[in-house]
């Protein structure tokens, strides 16, 4: 009976700590979309600035021309 007994505590004993593993992977899962998200805005305002810049360039090489 004792076996049984602790066979059952050590498996309510391996799902408690696979749970808290898998809320800090889900945790940081959405720690790491939020960056994706960010980042990715950056790239797009950084890309619009190029392409304005680019698109001054342009005009400022017809004028020469």
């Amino acid at each position: 009976m004792f076996w049984a007994m602790l066979a059952v505590g050590a498996g309510f004993f391996g799902l408690a700590v696979l749970s808290v593993f898998a809320i800090k992977v889900f945790v940081e899962a959405q720690r790491l979309g939020v960056q994706v998200t960010e980042t990715t805005r950056q790239i797009n305002r950084a890309a619009e600035d190029l392409e304005k810049a680019a698109a001054g360039v342009a005009r400022a090489g017809q004028d020469l021309g």
